[in-house]
């Protein structure tokens, strides 16, 4: 069977017991800052897990994209060199949210892999592991379905401590847990290793294909564990190692995808590997690729699906991990040959492999391929500049080895290759640090661990029995009855004044948190009490109301009147409605590859991050601006409907993605009709205006980039916009004063004006030369003997860094085989240059004494050995410091 075969086997078995089959989700997790990669099958339904939401099934089942290339989760450096560890691969799981249980889920994952009908594979090959006292588990295994005891392996606390086990999965030190049972298959005595819980476990004879876990306690801070109301199961099969073991291979890059990849790979960089495909092919196995071909793969699989999931390059977080898989994936490449930009090459062969199951990787071709070429020339002038900045340690190198540190800097701070300082060291008869290096690694690798401990107390998640009825599409306020309150984390019957609380009603009015759009804020009040409503966030199907009491007392059960702010609320649906406006005529101004990659909806501002390679210029964004009010002018009807997913995408509406959608979606279609179609259809949830001319007046404050790839753009509508009008023209005023211009003068003027100020400022240049020749003939005087070399330090008044550089080329035309120190000092700032004749370098060099000199004043500095500049603050040590110079020359 095919990857692709096998895939669709799994989910179509699971369909045939009651199983809904769910997409796979985003790459990114949603709502979950507890992640930086979706790794696991489980991470779209912790919610549902955790009792925060409900789902219209009980049992589901996908094939889940997963990535482990960062935090605790990181198989990078092993990718390429081992048989399994890869950065990306898809797990794919079935899962019961308090539906069956044990028995079923051992029951269906024995069937689908034994069953001929299914995987046909050899019950003797099979092994499995339960938690050392889930005997329960170890009974359906024997008992039912009839394994030997010698194929059911007890696994207990191996980890250290209690409950820590191989076979006990945790969600988080607090929260659901729950036994595991994991199954093995036996690739054959012919490969080392032993069995689960042997010395020789880690072998490659008996892999883990398959884990069952069984949520059914709840752990709280104190350790205990609590029977769960609802056990629920979560179960994961790895898709590239079960294909390994019905395609009868040993290594995950033996199976057909990633022949397929690593064949293509191969003839993309240029690699003759007719050698290897040929034995290959008389010896009945597949083709065993080098190394780095497998990382060029494995990576181009990673880059790719990230990419497509709205991921961009960047030095942080998430956009780090994918950069440095990039440069790793371009750095095996041009180790195999490759030249120029080749990357983003392996997309196609990826589209061949996977396009079908994955049709986003077709549909973003465009952005995933920019992106790819966009980050490998950048790694090209990176390695530039790394290379330079090398040459500069190499040059004040004291000894044969390049420390540890040094290297590291390179690899972590300019993703420098550590193997490509190790060549140049070769080259030059040097040697790295590897000690100190790797000490350097491991540090960071420590940093990356404690980053990955997010300490979350699942328990202090406040969980509602019950949904909240949303009445607040047409109105601001309404009435509804509190059906919980908590106080500190707390479910608690009443709350009085002074009280901070969260209050949970059946029905209200009050917009909660969502879509980028802030939650809604206002007041409840009864004949009892009034509680400020300071936003409105979701739990699960629940709208939580966080505020305070701040007149009398409420009590559960209660009813109130729940008044919403209405001049917030409708300030915020202005922006909202412009939001969708704004995203509409970017996608005509700049192309269909603009997606929304973030936004902020508040009653003051509107924040919009949208993918776009390069700036937004003056000229297009005044585009937009005339687009976006012209709609408003139109003043068109906002209309919304309620449909199912697949006549939302027949109708056209835009969709996020990554983002996780219903059967049933809410439409919202808006501005001026074009071919049958309005100006803009998008999935939404959030509030709006009636018409598009409630929003009055649209102007974009400011563009930018947030990351790479990424731009952001802030506006603002109705009087806030015509505030920000009437800013500009009373600045415009103000300029117009001090220039003495009339207003359709400003333009002429300040023109004039720069000119005036360029002229001016090149006669300072010709006399700041004129100076700093004068000065240089009266410096010259200053020269002394020190250690038998002509020596000039002096310090100059009024003279910053440029002007300072000046002054010493003009030294230097006068003076032959001489070690120049200069100090400028201006206002509250010391400039410094050094300089150093070739003759001396050997034995004194610039960078030293600028460095020596930084140091001492508190400042920063460097350079070459010839040349070199540095700065720092003006402070009591300065002529103390410049005093004691010569001695320390004198030792040089």
């Amino acid at each position: 069977m095919t990857s692709a075969e096998i895939r669709e086997a799994y989910l179509s078995y699971f369909e045939s017991k009651g199983h809904t089959r769910v997409a796979s989700s985003s790459l990114v997790p949603a709502n979950d800052p507890t992640l930086l990669f979706t790794n696991a099958g489980m991470n779209q339904f912790k919610d549902c897990f955790l009792g925060l939401e409900k789902r219209d099934y009980t049992r589901a089942t996908t094939s889940q994209k997963c990535v482990r290339a960062g935090g605790k989760h990181n198989d990078l450096d092993n990718v390429g060199y081992t048989a399994r560890h890869h950065t990306f691969f898809e797990m794919l799981g079935n899962f019961s949210f308090g539906d069956y249980f044990k028995h079923d889920a051992l029951k269906f994952a024995w069937e689908f892999l034994t069953s001929e009908q299914w995987l046909g594979l050899p019950k003797d090959k099979l092994y499995v592991t339960v938690y050392h006292t889930d005997d329960e588990a170890y009974d359906i295994w024997n008992k039912d379905i009839g394994l030997a005891p010698e194929r059911i392996i007890r696994i207990g606390d191996n980890k250290g401590e209690k409950y820590a086990s191989d076979n006990f999965w945790a969600m988080g030190d607090t929260g659901p847990c729950g036994p595991c049972s994991e199954i093995f298959f036996d690739h054959g005595d012919h490969i080392w290793g032993g069995l689960p819980g042997t010395p020789e476990e880690d072998g490659d004879r008996f892999i883990e294909i398959w884990n069952n876990v069984f949520m059914q306690f709840n752990r709280t801070a104190d350790g205990v564990l609590h029977p769960l109301p609802a056990p629920s199961v979560d179960t994961g099969m790895g898709l590239e190692r079960i294909s390994a073991v019905l395609q009868h291979v040993n290594s995950n890059y033996e199976i057909d995808l990633f022949q397929h990849l690593l064949k293509a790979a191969s003839e993309i960089i240029g690699v003759d590997t007719t050698t290897i495909e040929s034995e290959a092919k008389t010896a009945d196995k597949p083709v065993d690729y080098p190394a780095s071909l497998k990382v060029v793969a494995d990576h181009a699989r990673s880059c790719c699906f990230l990419i497509a999931d709205g991921v961009n390059p960047s030095n942080e977080g998430r956009g780090y991990v994918l950069r440095r898989i990039i440069r790793r994936a371009v750095r095996h490449g041009n180790k195999m040959g490759a030249t120029g930009t080749f990357f983003y090459k392996m997309l196609q062969p990826l589209i061949e492999a996977m396009g079908e199951a994955y049709p986003e990787l077709a549909e973003r071709r465009a952005v995933i391929e920019s992106t790819l070429i966009r980050e490998e020339e950048l790694f090209a002038k990176t390695l530039e500049q790394g290379l330079k900045l090398l040459e500069g340690e190499l040059a004040n190198l004291k000894g044969k080895v390049i420390p540890g540190a040094t290297v590291f800097k390179l690899y972590d701070t300019y993703g420098f290759p550590t193997d490509l300082t190790a060549d140049i060291a070769r080259e030059r008869e040097l040697e790295i640090d590897e000690a100190g290096f790797e000490k350097e690694m491991a540090a960071q690798r420590q940093r990356a661990r404690d980053a990955g401990k997010f300490a979350v107390d699942y328990n202090s998640i406040v969980k509602v029995d019950g949904e909240t009825q949303f009445n607040g599409y047409d109105a601001t306020i309404g009435q509804g009855q509190i059906i919980a309150i908590y106080k500190d984390g707390v479910q608690v019957e009443e709350v009085t004044e002074g009280d901070e609380a969260l209050i949970v009603l059946n029905q209200t009015p009050f917009y909660a948190e969502s879509g980028g759009q802030i939650g809604d804020t206002g007041l409840f009040k009864n004949d009892t009490g009034i509680f400020e409503v300071q936003d409105t966030k979701k739990s699960g199907g629940a709208f939580v109301h966080q505020g305070i009491v701040t007149m009398g007392s409420l009590k559960a059960s209660q009813n109130v009147e729940a008044i919403v702010k209405a001049d917030i609320r409708e300030a915020t649906s202005r922006n909202h409605s412009a939001t969708h406006l704004l995203h509409a005529a970017l996608r005509q101004v700049l192309g269909e590859h603009v997606q929304q990659k973030g936004s902020l909806v508040a009653s003051d501002i509107l924040r919009f991050d949208f993918a776009n390679d390069q700036p937004v210029s003056f000229e297009q964004l005044q585009q937009v601006e005339r687009i976006v009010n012209a709609e408003i002018i139109a003043n068109t009807p906002v209309e919304t409907e309620l449909l199912n997913i697949d006549a939302a995408k027949e109708k056209g509406a835009m969709m996020l993605f990554g983002e996780k959608y219903g059967d049933e979606v809410r439409v919202l279609s808006m501005g001026s009709i074009k071919d049958e179609r309005n100006f803009s259809i998008e999935l939404c949830g959030g509030i709006h205006i009636k018409r598009t001319g409630d929003i009055g007046l649209f102007k974009i404050t400011s563009e930018g980039g947030v990351a790479a790839g990424v731009r952001r753009i802030e506006a603002v509508t109705g009087t806030k916009a015509l505030e920000a009008v009437q800013k500009a023209d009373s600045e415009i005023n103000y300029i117009n004063g001090l220039l003495k211009a009339q207003k359709d003068q400003t333009v002429e003027k300040v023109e004039a004006t720069v000119e005036a100020a360029h002229q001016l400022q090149k006669q300072i240049e010709q006399l700041n030369q004129k100076l700093a020749n004068f000065l240089a003939s009266d410096l010259i005087s200053q020269v002394k003997d020190i250690a038998g070399r002509q020596t000039l330090i002096a310090t100059v008044q009024g003279q910053d860094a440029k002007s300072l550089r000046h002054l010493h080329d003009s030294v230097k035309s006068k003076l032959d085989n001489a070690v120049i120190v200069l100090a400028g000092v201006d206002s509250d700032k010391v400039s410094l240059i050094a300089s150093i004749a070739k003759d001396f370098t050997a034995n004194i060099k610039a960078g030293d004494i600028i460095k020596h000199l930084s140091q001492e004043l508190g400042g920063k500095g460097g350079g070459k050995p010839d040349l070199a500049q540095g700065g720092a603050p003006l402070n009591e040590k300065f002529d103390q410091v410049m005093a004691a110079l010569p001695a320390w020359l004198e030792q040089k």
